[in-house]
């Protein structure tokens, strides 16, 4: 007589255990692949970083690992190149975030607005190039911006004017270029997804109250999707500081630039070029130490923009 009181019990405790091995089942795989893709190679790179291989003897009794403490670290931060690059990096972020920002919002409005046709097609159309393969990228860039061989810089001649993509002067503003070609349609999408939660109704009583497109968009869309574009910027500062692809395509070409303008290209000179792979890890945990202070004060500005 009672066992009948004690079986809702059990069925209870039996379906929590069912629930937390489901969960289990499907959160094992990602803190496992989290450990062994993200975790063990800071883990390794803290490790590397803290030791320093030198020549024993003459030269003749090999190399030899010795403990170095934060000699790595000191010797990167003395390191003028390794400051200039964030310079050059700080430089380019300052162009490069307002105008792809600014400009996919500006887009996804302009299709998300009432006068927008065929909305589907400009937001494949504006997406494309963030779907070309980098390669293929690199190669039509590289086509564009070479003298003698570029249509664009012939057009410029026959016009009367005169511009060099790869010259020490314009270097910066190609780069950007490129940067901006393959991620606004990417960030366009993001905000385009976030601008469809907007209440149609506050749109439609904005209108019947007399307010224009221009009001709409900054006084009520722009502030729905904060959130968006706050994530938005993070996303732009930690893929930016980690700039490598663009001056590493360009470095050939354009001589200025050389082989450690930006951190990430540092780094690769130091591992695989200078074969000191002590200091390229000092370096890189030196830049994921910046890339989280970047992220903390994004978003403690963002936080503080979205409760305004």
């Amino acid at each position: 007589m009672a066992s009948p009181p004690l079986a809702p019990a059990r069925a209870g405790n039996t379906l929590r255990r069912n629930q937390r091995g489901a969960v289990a089942l499907f959160l094992v795989p990602f803190f496992v692949l989290f450990a062994l893709v993200m975790v063990a190679p800071v883990v390794y790179a803290g490790w590397m970083s803290a030791f320093r291989e030198q020549s024993s003897g003459l030269g003749f009794g090999g190399v030899e690992r010795t403990f170095a403490g934060l000699a790595n670290y000191s010797a990167v931060l003395a390191d003028p190149e390794f400051r200039t690059s964030f310079l050059h990096v700080a430089t380019y972020c300052a162009l490069y975030i307002p105008v792809v920002i600014g400009a996919a919002l500006g887009l996804a409005l302009l299709v998300d607005s009432g006068y927008a046709r065929a909305k589907r097609f400009f937001q494949l159309a504006f997406f494309l190039p963030h779907a070309v393969p980098g390669l293929i990228a690199a190669i039509i860039w590289i086509y564009l911006y070479t003298p003698g061989l570029s249509p664009v810089v012939e057009w410029i001649d026959d016009a009367g004017g005169s511009w060099n993509f790869l010259s020490p002067a314009h270097s910066l503003s190609s780069m950007v270029n490129i940067a901006v070609w393959q991620w606004i349609g990417y960030n366009m999408v993001i905000f385009f997804a976030a601008l469809q939660a907007v209440p149609r109704e506050v749109v439609e009583a904005a209108t019947v109250d007399g307010a224009g497109a221009w009001r709409i968009a900054l006084g009520i869309k722009v502030p729905v999707i904060r959130s968006s574009v706050v994530m938005t910027v993070l996303f732009t500062c930690v893929g930016a500081i980690q700039l490598f692809t663009e001056p590493r395509l360009l470095s050939d070409k354009a001589q200025a630039l050389g082989n450690d303008w930006s951190p990430t290209m540092y780094i690769v000179s130091k591992a695989f070029v200078d074969q000191d792979y002590a200091a390229a890890a000092a370096a890189s945990l030196l830049l994921a130490l910046v890339a989280g202070a970047l992220s903390f004060v994004v978003t403690r500005i963002g936080k503080r923009w979205q409760e305004s």
